[in-house]
């Protein structure tokens, strides 16, 4: 058994997931797609495909920047239809719940005078989990677990999907289709990557923080991480005892 791990950007790579994968003897089979490795045209069966997050977004599908884009919900399509095994994180479940057939686009609030403007999630807080005494995916996670948020799109949750976990913000946090799981939250990151995130990724920060937001994400990462950490892996395990089963 082997994780095909597509990889959008330089700096959003697998992480914790390469630790819990080698903990169940799965390899882990990192392609650059931003740097021009292919998505590959199917999976065999004894292979786990895992999407993870980047800048870009659903909508910019079809743009020559990302050709993989659109080759990548092509190739989703193909998997759901025969059940196989897909885990997404962020862009990865966006691009997930656009494989099966959901609507992906900016998320929102209402502004001054009623009007939408954006809603961008970004930094240090809680996800709401649903049903989770009955989800398996969700055993022995705390109701309200810490994660990192950092997106400024959402999705509709997929046709017959189980609704995983919800925020003010955010109504469509987690799903799962089958053997197919979307996350739009982070549970994957080292700590040094929220930091190198947080300086690298400023201007999007204070979009939906404000000044100092760079600052209070590091701090913030010093003071939960710790805490945080142990919930991800029991997540992450959980998802993988689900989508190899």
């Amino acid at each position: 058994m082997r994780a095909i791990v597509l990889q959008h950007t330089k700096t959003e790579g697998p992480e914790l997931l390469v630790g819990a994968l080698a903990a169940r003897g799965i390899g882990c089979d990192v392609r650059a797609v931003y740097a021009g490795q292919a998505v590959p045209p199917d999976l065999a069966p004894d292979e786990l495909l895992v999407l993870m997050g980047g800048p870009m977004g659903v909508g910019d599908a079809g743009d020559p920047r990302w050709p993989f884009l659109g080759r990548e919900i092509a190739l989703l399509r193909e998997l759901i239809a025969r059940d196989a095994p897909v885990l997404g994180i962020c862009l990865g479940a966006q691009l997930l719940a656009a494989g099966a057939g959901a609507r992906v686009y900016p998320n929102t609030r209402p502004g001054p005078g009623g009007q939408p403007v954006p809603a961008r999630e970004v930094g240090w807080g809680t996800v709401d989990l649903i049903d989770a005494a009955r989800e398996p995916l969700l055993a022995g996670l705390p109701p309200q677990p810490l994660v990192l948020h950092w997106h400024g799109d959402t999705f509709d949750l997929p046709a017959g999907a189980a609704h995983l976990a919800s925020t003010a913000t955010c109504a469509n946090q987690a799903f799962r289709l089958g053997r197919q799981v979307g996350f739009q939250f982070h549970c994957e990151l080292e700590q040094e990557t929220i930091g190198l995130w947080a300086r690298a990724d400023a201007a999007f920060a204070r979009a939906a923080l404000g000044d100092g937001a760079t600052a209070r994400i590091v701090a913030d990462t010093a003071r939960l991480y710790a805490t945080a950490r142990p919930v991800w892996e029991r997540l992450l395990a959980n998802t993988l005892d689900l989508l190899l089963r």
